[in-house]
């Protein structure tokens, strides 16, 4: 079941503060280091945060100004996000540092006092407030991930992973249809192992298609971070072999994913 707003935003709040010890004491050339993201360096992690951070909060606040600025920036195409990265591709790494701190403040503020029912724009399908929450926890744990790749920074996986977990299995129809696929009827059944050695599950416990193994390597593939090849996931039956390979937990265009063998070895 979906968490209490307030849950999701106090776990919003921590997962924001990795981000913000991870960037701690990072020197300025440091913010150009490459991430495993083609093209974008730490910096454009961090601008893409932001960024996207300060649009929810229009979107929450003034649906209809958002509606316009977010048609206005696609109109660039499927490349969106590589247009905002290149916006602020020459703020100083301070600034940076600052925007995200700023902007996650701002937004936590602002979606505290907020129904976690209501609906809201984006740049993909509309959704509740809570929803846009989760979006962001996925958000800020999956680009936290090309940082601490960037960096050679192990973090510690916790429960705030159930979120991304079952964002991931929520959008099992979205990533079909985003890639003109007939979603299928069969469902599939998913148990995971939670860093804190509960199993989680969804789908029916008599499914023929199963996912089964680490919540973290789920996370993983779902948020396209690895590919599954390179995780210890265990995929049972064609409907859950196709959905694995194709699985993307966030709002825009097909993500290419990451190539087999890009990350050697398997998550602990």
């Amino acid at each position: 079941m979906p968490a209490e707003m307030s849950t999701l935003l106090a776990d919003l709040a921590v997962e924001g503060e990795v981000i913000t010890e991870m960037l701690s004491g990072l020197s300025p050339a440091d913010y150009e280091m490459p991430t495993p993201a083609q093209g974008w360096a730490i910096r454009d992690q961090v601008s893409h945060l932001a960024y996207f951070d300060e649009m929810e909060v229009v979107a929450g606040t003034e649906p209809e100004r958002f509606r316009v600025e977010a048609a206005k920036l696609m109109e660039v195409g499927d490349s969106f996000p590589d247009e905002v990265a290149r916006r602020y591709a020459t703020m100083p790494a301070a600034e940076l540092a600052i925007w995200f701190s700023t902007a996650r403040a701002r937004l936590l503020d602002t979606f505290a006092t907020m129904d976690a029912r209501a609906r809201l724009p984006w740049f993909g399908p509309e959704m509740s407030a809570a929803s846009a929450i989760t979006a962001r926890l996925m958000e800020t744990w999956a680009h936290g991930q090309d940082i601490a790749d960037a960096l050679g920074f192990v973090r510690e996986p916790t429960d705030r992973l159930r979120h991304i977990a079952h964002l991931g299995v929520s959008t099992f129809a979205f990533a079909h249809r985003l890639r003109g696929l007939e979603v299928p009827q069969d469902a599939v059944r998913v148990e995971l192992a939670s860093p804190g050695g509960e199993i989680w599950s969804w789908g029916p416990d008599a499914a023929l298609d199963r996912v089964e193994g680490s919540a973290l390597e789920f996370c993983l593939v779902v948020t396209q971070r690895r590919n599954l090849a390179d995780t210890g996931l265990v995929v049972r039956g064609p409907v859950a072999r196709q959905w694995m390979g194709i699985a993307q937990a966030y709002a825009g265009a097909p993500g290419p994913g990451r190539e087999a063998g890009s990350f050697p070895g398997k998550e602990r």
